[in-house]
């Protein structure tokens, strides 16, 4: 494959979609070019974010019990303030999508509470949500941008692609996740820091979400791989299986 080749293959190495000798390749030669190794940060970055700014399905009965509410509820006059609309560009739209994502799931919320009391239990959840989903966005900004972040992809046996982001100097790492193929029944996917071949519990996928970013618990320091296994709801204190993929951490 030729430099020219290498340099287009940014954007699959980010998400993942390199695999085997391919992406061994890319590795390389991202060592040795700084201008791939800056755009895959950022494209990482922006990756991580847009899994984080999934919708939530709204829970059974809350649309019956909003309209429900509606006749009882005075409409508020505007407050007067206009607030203007700016286009982003640049690199300033990537910085702004989780507080973009934020913010709408926060007026939904809001929206939600304010019309129908008997929703307040689904917005404190929704508030919630939106709350780790934007602590978890920061701290994967934080951690791509790393001077010292490293990325390593590899393809999870049965199907779906796993990159390792980990930063030595924060003492944090994070794993990105493509096309992991639904489990059966209540089943999970979970992450574990692997030392010396002694597993330790790194964090969960959430349940169903096929593609997304999660932000392991403890520190990388003296890990040599992550891996990734899957286990019953809940997750277990150790592996029940061979890992279905262990990267270097």
């Amino acid at each position: 494959m030729t430099s020219v080749d290498l340099h287009t293959l940014t954007g699959a190495y980010a998400v993942g979609a390199l695999a085997g000798p391919e992406a061994e390749e890319f590795h390389r030669h991202m060592a040795q070019c700084e201008a791939c190794a800056q755009e895959v940060r950022e494209l990482t970055e922006t990756a991580a974010r847009l899994a984080l700014a999934v919708a939530e399905v709204p829970p059974p009965g809350l649309r019956d019990r909003v309209m429900a509410a509606l006749p009882d509820v005075r409409q508020l006059p505007p407050d007067g303030t206009v607030v203007p609309l700016r286009p982003a560009t640049g690199r300033g739209w990537r910085q702004r999508l989780p507080y973009l994502a934020a913010a709408a799931c926060l007026a939904g919320a809001a929206v939600a509470s304010g019309v129908a009391v008997n929703a307040q239990h689904e917005a404190d959840l929704q508030r919630e949500r939106t709350a780790r989903a934007e602590q978890q966005a920061t701290e994967l900004s934080a951690l791509t941008a790393a001077p010292d972040a490293t990325f390593h992809t590899g393809a999870l046996k049965g199907g779906g692609t796993a990159t390792v982001v980990s930063s030595r100097s924060l003492g944090q790492a994070a794993v990105l996740f493509h096309g992991l193929p639904a489990l059966p029944g209540s089943r999970v996917y979970e992450i574990w820091y692997s030392h010396g071949g002694t597993m330790v519990p790194a964090g969960l996928v959430e349940q169903g979400r096929s593609a997304g970013a999660t932000v392991l618990a403890g520190s990388p320091a003296g890990a040599d791989g992550v891996g990734i296994t899957e286990e019953p709801h809940g997750g277990s204190t150790s592996p029940t299986g061979q890992p279905l993929v262990l990267l270097q951490v």
